[in-house]
């Protein structure tokens, strides 16, 4: 279940979301539609398989959807995570959580393999670092997130490797 612990997946018969976007219908596998049996009880299943031994999350962001209950925080507050609601009346909020792992699935995910959860550990915490240290932002008139000295000077340039090499970071030589 490793699509669940980060975050992505469908519902395990479902192979796309049809309707709107508060539409509980899915379309199977087989091409017939079936109604969407996403419980509180299901969530907290998938949550004990994701985090079977120690959780690698410190806090969960969930919506106001229904089908959290009061189960599922209860359920994170025992596995010492602590859950975080969104906003209500800032659907915004939603929209940043997934354009990040938008971009962690565009930028690392669809380019390795991981073998196994500590792999995909460091792989993110690797990510991670290169998110908020290297890489820029347009929202930050192309600056990162942890401020970086601007470069003066001039000659030879060098490429620093970020992410096992899947990123890097270029400076000009001292």
């Amino acid at each position: 279940m490793l699509a669940h612990r980060l975050g992505v997946g469908l519902h395990p018969s479902a192979a796309t979301q049809t309707g709107d976007a508060g539409s509980s219908l899915t379309e199977t596998r087989h091409g017939e539609s079936s109604r969407d049996t996403t419980t509180s009880a299901w969530i907290v299943q998938q949550l004990r398989e994701a985090f079977p031994f120690e959780p690698s999350a410190k806090f969960l962001i969930l919506d106001h959807d229904a089908k959290y209950g009061t189960e599922v925080p209860t359920a994170l507050r025992s596995m010492e995570i602590t859950p975080l609601r969104t906003a209500i009346g800032c659907p915004w909020q939603n929209g940043v959580a997934e354009r990040w792992v938008g971009n962690c699935r565009r930028e690392l995910l669809d380019h390795v393999i991981a073998v196994n959860s500590s792999h995909m550990k460091r792989l993110l915490a690797s990510y991670i670092d290169y998110y908020h240290q290297d890489r820029t932002h347009c929202g930050l008139q192309k600056q990162t997130p942890v401020e970086r000295p601007r470069c003066v000077a001039r000659g030879k340039v060098v490429s620093w490797p970020r992410v096992g090499g899947l990123h890097h970071r270029y400076d000009h030589a001292a």
